[in-house]
């Protein structure tokens, strides 16, 4: 089942067994699992108000509005010694007749989440994106500032629905002198743990500008250990021709 919803709110049934734990405890269990496509991002997980363990809601009496969704009753959850305060939300009259009876819990706010048995991070994934990782034989230059930071006949192309195309470089195809390590870590629910470098180039230090995926997900271990740039901020070369920078929510 999928629906287009209201406004911008779309509905599919999801096919996987979700969990969430609190504390240590699993406060929701489903294979009935709702994707909700709040923004046209990524969806999140709603469940079934019979899957949720009762015990650990607590109404709070506050509520939210949703032009598209209707009025919003919000509870805390509590297990295990831990509480996430107004981390529940319920839409018991929806315009939205799919989310009646169902709780969204909010992703950030729980200890972890499992599709089946496998952790998954910051938000669930989407059924309709796909992640291809392609070795290539293009010439791929990277320009900040005005410095090559980055020259490659060996990269690895990216193509993930929806995003432009990510050129994965070898360590030694990169400036690493010009590179400066952060403690930037962000989390990809299809390629993993990422760190980050920012670059000191043209006089000036360029913030988090450069990533790496250590250790992927084991469906996009092809990148592992490789270096990519944010397109969106850098001036990339492929063939000798330079591309135009794209324009995205990473920008």
């Amino acid at each position: 089942m999928s629906t287009p919803g209201r406004g911008r709110v779309r509905v599919a049934r999801g096919a996987k067994r979700v969990r969430a734990r609190l504390g240590g405890q699993v406060v929701a269990d489903t294979v009935h699992p709702l994707l909700v496509w709040e923004v046209p991002y990524y969806p999140t997980y709603y469940f079934p108000r019979a899957d949720v363990v009762p015990t650990a809601l607590t109404p709070t009496g506050n509520t939210v509005r949703s032009p598209s969704r209707g009025e919003g009753v919000l509870s805390t959850i509590r297990a295990g010694g831990a509480e996430a305060v107004d981390a529940a939300l319920e839409y018991p009259e929806s315009p939205i007749p799919e989310l009646r009876d169902h709780v969204r819990i909010e992703f950030a706010a729980m200890d972890a989440w499992f599709e089946e048995n496998e952790e998954i991070f910051t938000h669930p994934r989407d059924p309709g994106v796909r992640v291809d990782i392609l070795p290539s034989s293009r010439h791929v230059r990277v320009e900040v500032g005005g410095v090559t930071v980055a020259n490659s006949v060996r990269p690895s192309l990216l193509f993930e629905t929806g995003l432009p195309t990510r050129y994965y470089l070898p360590r030694t195809d990169v400036r690493l002198d010009l590179l400066e390590p952060t403690d930037t870590v962000t989390h990809c629910p299809y390629k993993g743990a990422a760190g980050y470098w920012s670059v000191r180039a043209g006089g000036e230090l360029h913030t988090d500008l450069a990533w790496s995926y250590p250790d992927p997900l084991p469906e996009s271990a092809r990148i592992a250990g490789l270096i990519a740039f944010t397109d969106e901020r850098v001036d990339v070369h492929v063939d000798g021709v330079l591309q135009e920078r794209p324009r995205t929510k990473f920008a």
